[in-house]
């Protein structure tokens, strides 16, 4: 059987690679719950030129349905619950690709994805949780939104969610990308 074509993206974290990297004496936050955590980029920090959020996925959800692509890369990453990162029981369906080549690939034990700046991917449906998931989210952009294919068309879409305007605290950030000339010397 041939490889895959987007094979080479994906890397599945087993606890015999990451023991090359952590000792045994090694914890994680055990005592804090994690729910979401997150860095929206230069509407947080001037100058930052990326995003990255995160947080436990304890039962299905349909995180995006929409194919789309991003002008930069993004890594997805799927571990178990913070301190337990190979206690797996998962099974979370996600697409790269569009169209003829679009390929779903199921992920089934820790896994680290590579989507490449330009790449569509999407859907990301996580099918069934029988133990939490920690889902980590990094692009390497300013602001979190890409080109989306929704129902209605193609869209440049951006996300920062519901956080104050770095530029007039007073409203809430409507993604108008003023803070993406900002620098954090200034």
């Amino acid at each position: 059987m041939s490889e895959r074509k987007y094979e080479r993206l994906i890397y599945r974290n087993r606890p015999e690679r990451g023991a090359k990297f952590i000792d045994g004496t090694y914890k994680e936050n055990v005592d804090k719950e994690v729910h979401g955590v997150g860095f929206r980029g230069a509407c947080q920090i001037p100058g930052a030129q990326f995003s990255i959020g995160g947080g436990l996925v304890n039962e299905p959800v349909f995180i995006d349905p929409y194919p789309h692509k991003h002008p930069a890369d993004e890594y997805l990453a799927f571990l178990g619950a913070p301190g337990k990162a190979y206690d797996w029981d998962a099974h979370i369906e996600f697409t790269l690709g569009l169209g003829d080549d679009a390929e779903l690939y199921n992920i089934d034990e820790p896994t680290i994805v590579r989507i490449p700046a330009n790449m569509w991917h999407c859907p990301l449906n996580f099918i069934r949780i029988g133990k939490p998931v920690f889902f980590q989210v990094v692009v390497e952009q300013g602001i979190f939104g890409g080109t989306y294919m929704m129902p209605d068309g193609i869209q440049e879409l951006a996300y920062n969610g519901q956080i104050s305007c770095i530029i007039d605290p007073e409203k809430q950030c409507d993604v108008c990308k003023k803070c993406l000339t900002l620098d954090w010397r200034k």
